[in-house]
């Protein structure tokens, strides 16, 4: 039988060679803790890691009576009777990467707001409850701004998105320049321009759709945001490239008459039919 010692010594001469092994793998490990700390940094602005690579915003606002052109199959398009206005597209970080698919959102964090966000960040279809929109908003973009300290949370980001909606409420400053939506008047890019340009900078872009008789049609506004939410973006790349969110829209020619249609709450696919 073996003595106490004895036992202990071979132990420690099988255990030894696997702590060894062990401690080595462990050495090996990337370090995970900065890359959570810093990369995702929620509350912090390090733009060098790759999750919080972008430097630009577009804030998209869309035109109701548009967006029911845009759709492939204008039966899906619904407009809230509640809504009259130019209402909220996205907020949507550019040319990010790395984004947290991770952070899902729930109804309590939004609560505070909800009231706000069916006014003014409805879904116009159908098919699509207006909390899976703001979910899919979230997920596809927010999370890619959270790593900005005033966006760090559904909450905030959707706040964020409210207060600019506010900031910039196109429909007075359209209003009062003698721009309103109508079926027989064509507007020019450059007239229009030249009124949104004051409150939005220039380099505002004016989107348009083409409607089953091939009119262009006046969709939506996306209006260029640096890193802290001041007016336009000096990195140009923030606005091009693939990781640019798809459209349906383009930009409106600047040769060509555009429609800026009523909406029409009963027949919003054909208002001026």
């Amino acid at each position: 039988m073996l003595k106490f010692g004895e036992i202990r010594s071979e132990m420690s001469s099988s255990v030894l060679p696997l702590l060894v092994s062990l401690s080595f793998a462990v050495l090996l490990l990337p370090d995970f803790t900065e890359a959570r700390d810093e990369d995702y940094g929620y509350g912090g602005q390090d733009t060098k890691k790759p999750f919080c690579s972008w430097k630009c915003l577009l804030f998209t606002l869309q035109w109701p009576a548009g967006f029911c052109q845009s759709l492939n199959n204008g039966s899906l398009c619904s407009i809230p009777q509640r809504i009259n206005n130019w209402t909220i597209h996205g907020l949507w970080p550019q040319r990010a990467w790395g984004c947290c698919d991770c952070w899902r959102m729930f109804p309590s964090d939004i609560q505070e707001v909800e009231a706000e966000l069916n006014e003014h960040w409805p879904s116009l279809l159908k098919s699509r409850s207006s909390f899976y929109f703001w979910s899919e908003e979230w997920n596809k973009h927010g999370a890619c701004a959270a790593c900005v300290e005033g966006l760090n949370s559904p909450l905030r980001y959707f706040q964020i998105g409210l207060k600019l909606r506010r900031q910039f409420d196109i429909h007075r400053v359209l209003e009062a320049a003698g721009v309103t939506p109508s079926c027989q008047r064509a507007y020019k890019v450059s007239e229009v321009h030249q009124v949104l340009a004051p409150h939005l900078g220039e380099e505002h872009e004016i989107q348009c759709v083409t409607d089953h008789q091939d009119r262009e049609v006046w969709f939506q506004v996306k209006i260029l945001l640096s890193h802290n939410l001041t007016l336009g973006c000096g990195h140009r790349d923030g606005v091009s490239g693939p990781e640019r969110p798809p459209s349906s829209g383009h930009p409106c020619s600047p040769h060509a008459p555009f429609y800026y249609f009523p909406i029409d709450h009963q027949r919003p696919l054909r208002p001026c039919d």
